[in-house]
């Protein structure tokens, strides 16, 4: 039997890890990529922010140094310059590290544009001209790009998209972010972080909307000690630029005055170009529809990441990527519970959860037990001086398995793993009550929740 030709379309988490296995278990790869193989979501969007992040919350120890009895005699500012070619410098290093990696195992890597033109063919546009490439397996895994609303006009200078605040030669000096959700919190701990003054435009009552009011509220407080100002139930219908400023204007009349506006609403799944109408593949909202094992409409096309509008995480899209290859090759293989992600928010303190929460919980009528201990009483935390926050566990109270958890704390996007662990396993919550953990750390606050 021949090798199975294997096409992904876009090299992004899920389609260099379907890449990889397909390529290990025997199948004939070709990965066709237009933007940047890593992905543009993750290597334009996702590692620059966190890698901003990072520069945030460097600089934001050192003001908060003091506490500690560290006394800083200058005054620290950030170098936009040299961030700026930090972030470029990481970028183009997994960049070339995902090429490395995928070349060594004989995958070829196409620079073009996909469009399917049967159900067993594409036609790819690139620098090289047009080629036709057919497969008996593919995957869809294409991502997604910043929602652009008609109401703002984007110049790249003052009125920006979410991309284009990773290159600014200088940090805005009054910025207002448009949209609460995980990134414009993220971006709004960010520039504040890094001395902008901060105003964020909160669609609802509550930054976060689709999330617990008791995480909302720690990170509401953390960010009016920061100065920054939350203009709630404010929803923005035009930006306008005037010279150096932009005036952001909401639909009940109020209107936001700064020196840049950065619009983080939401993304679009990339499926307007593929042709997808050519093979029969069923779309939805324009993302692709997928069964519990990301098969489309037509059984030897999958689809993965972003633009299946499931879970839009790096981590989720890896693991599609991986479990497509495997089942579409023969492989035995589980579907994904998407119920059981763990997800962060890089802000600080971070945000992070995983499986059932409290909300959800009420609204499904579901008898749960649920244990919070605040970061206040935690010896490492106290040292650090970082106390803001707390773990909350979620149990059965019939069986004392532990089905989900939020943190809200320093390094919570790393604590929650223990969690992601627990409720993978369907472990009983007495069973992290009686793991030796590190003293003094961060991690015994689950000690403390699971007693």
């Amino acid at each position: 039997m021949s090798e199975p030709r294997f096409l992904i379309i876009g090299a992004g988490p899920a389609g260099t890890a379907a890449a990889t296995v397909a390529a290990s278990l025997g199948a004939q790869v070709s990965l066709v990529e237009r933007t940047i193989f890593g992905g543009a979501a993750h290597l334009l969007d996702c590692i620059p922010s966190k890698t901003m992040v990072a520069t945030a919350l460097r600089l934001g120890a050192v003001g908060a140094a003091g506490r500690l009895g560290v006394v800083a005699d200058e005054v620290m500012q950030v170098d936009t310059t040299k961030l700026t070619a930090r972030i470029a410098a990481i970028r183009d290093q997994l960049s070339r590290g995902t090429i490395e990696l995928l070349t060594s195992q004989a995958v070829e890597l196409v620079t073009g544009t996909a469009h399917f033109t049967s159900q067993n063919q594409v036609e790819v546009t690139g620098a090289a001209g047009i080629r036709q490439i057919e497969f008996d397996i593919a995957l869809i895994a294409t991502g997604s790009d910043p929602r652009i609303p008609d109401w703002a006009s984007f110049d790249g200078e003052r009125i920006l998209t979410t991309r284009q605040a990773y290159s600014l030669a200088a940090i805005p000096t009054k910025l207002v972010v448009i949209g609460s959700g995980v990134t414009g919190v993220e971006f709004t701990h960010i520039f504040s972080s890094l001395g902008a003054r901060v105003s964020l435009i909160v669609s609802r009552q509550q930054v976060l909307p689709h999330r617990d009011p008791e995480v909302a509220s720690v990170l509401e407080e953390d960010f009016l000690e920061r100065g920054v100002v939350l203009h709630k139930g404010a929803r923005a219908s035009r930006i306008v630029r005037q010279g150096d400023e932009v005036l952001v204007e909401c639909a009940d009349g109020r209107a936001v005055r700064g020196s840049h506006a950065l619009v983080a609403v939401g993304s679009v799944p990339n499926t307007s170009q593929l042709g997808l109408e050519a093979a029969a593949i069923a779309t939805k909202n324009g993302n692709v529809v997928v069964d519990e094992w990301q098969r489309t409409s037509i059984p030897h096309v999958y689809a993965a990441g972003d633009v299946t509008g499931q879970h839009p995480l790096s981590s989720v899209a890896a693991m599609q990527g991986r479990k497509i290859a495997l089942h579409a090759l023969g492989e035995r293989v589980t579907p994904i519970d998407h119920a059981k992600t763990a997800e962060a928010i890089f802000t600080e303190p971070e945000i992070a959860w995983v499986g059932l929460e409290e909300a959800a919980a009420a609204a499904q009528g579901r008898r749960v037990r649920i244990t919070k201990v605040p970061f206040s009483a935690n010896a490492r935390a106290t040292i650090q001086s970082r106390t803001r926050g707390f773990v909350k566990l979620i149990t059965d109270p019939a069986t004392h398995v532990l089905l989900g958890g939020t943190i809200v704390g320093h390094y919570a996007s790393e604590l929650i793993s223990v969690i992601a662990l627990a409720v993978q396993a369907k472990l009983r919550v007495d069973a992290l009550a009686e793991t030796l953990l590190v003293y003094p750390s961060l991690s015994e606050a689950l000690n403390d929740a699971a007693e």
